[in-house]
């Protein structure tokens, strides 16, 4: 258990802390607070990954259970923004980030069983989807203007954005996968 895992489990035990703070009444500062706990979730994200990398403790544990983390805290941070503003404005990006998410597990998982799992490693796409997405839901949480800044319409750009690449790299991933997909066995 070295600190790069320590770090991806700390993400995941910010869930339950964050489902509380959206729900509870903290006589309006919860958008404060609820930003500063994703923004360290996100943060660790970017920090495991980093010390994994130049304290070379990368390992199959830390490459399966990061991807989860992060999965886990975009899935919960959308669900609890959709539930805040109902619509199809954010639904339809959500819908669509989740159900790649899902999507793309499965491939990986398919694709691991047949011993191809290269074809659909993480691409770079994928690295500027989830940067996208990431400061999306930041200013979405936040959802006060900074100013003139409009948080809440930045956020909405960002995560359809987001949304965009989503569908891009998982066309990547799916065109990768698709010889393995359609052979005949």
């Amino acid at each position: 258990m070295n600190l790069p895992t320590k770090l991806t489990f700390l993400r995941i035990g910010i869930i339950p802390f964050f489902i509380v703070v959206f729900y509870l009444p903290l006589f309006g500062i919860n958008h404060y607070l609820l930003t500063a706990i994703y923004i360290l979730a996100a943060i660790t994200d970017w920090f495991d990954g980093y010390l994994a990398r130049k304290w070379e403790q990368e390992s199959d544990f830390g490459a399966f259970l990061d991807p989860v983390a992060d999965k886990l805290l975009v899935g919960v941070a959308l669900i609890l923004l959709v539930s805040k503003h109902p619509g199809f404005l954010l639904a339809i990006p959500a819908a669509v980030i989740i159900g790649r998410e899902i999507t793309i597990s499965a491939l990986r998982e398919w694709m691991a069983n047949v011993g191809e799992q290269t074809k659909v490693a993480v691409s770079i796409i994928g690295k500027f989807k989830t940067a996208a997405q990431m400061l999306a839901i930041v200013f979405l949480l936040f959802e006060e203007p900074i100013g003139r800044f409009p948080t809440m319409l930045i956020g909405y750009l960002l995560l359809y954005t987001s949304a965009g690449l989503t569908l891009w790299s998982m066309f990547l991933y799916l065109r990768a996968a698709w010889p393995s997909l359609t052979r005949e066995t």
